[in-house]
């Protein structure tokens, strides 16, 4: 795995624990239901340590998160919430704790699996590369 493994374009696959997840976070129903099987486009930008991560939704909308390895940043939730966190990167994982989850992204051969948890519910987002 090379320093710009994360770099590229994911498309929704498949997850796990989705409506718990949510309901524990506390996003509002609309939102749940806008989110279930939603074919999200993840799309990394990745130079060393600087990362652009946008998530790109059906009917236009976007949410983007700039952040570097190793210091705070300012970032947004899936709920919308601006929050500062500095993500960290361990065993070739990015890491990072939102204010009410702990996040990591990975990965494994063409797929970027990230892994959400709360309260002991674990929420796992699986992309397949398409770029």
């Amino acid at each position: 795995q090379g320093n710009m493994a994360f770099a590229g374009k994911y498309e929704f696959e498949c997850d796990e624990n989705y409506d718990e997840f949510v309901k524990k976070i506390g996003l509002s129903s609309d939102k749940i239901e806008l989110g279930r099987n939603c074919k999200v486009i993840t799309e990394v930008v990745q130079n060393g340590n600087d990362f652009i991560w946008t998530q790109h939704f059906p009917g236009g909308r976007t949410m983007s998160n700039s952040f570097t390895i190793g210091k705070e940043s300012d970032m947004e939730t899936m709920g919308g919430k601006k929050f500062k966190a500095t993500a960290k990167m361990e065993d070739g994982k990015i890491v990072a704790d939102f204010p009410n989850y702990h996040h990591t992204a990975e990965i494994c051969g063409d797929k970027l699996v990230e892994i959400s948890t709360v309260c002991g519910i674990v929420y796992k987002r699986t992309s397949k590369r398409i770029a």
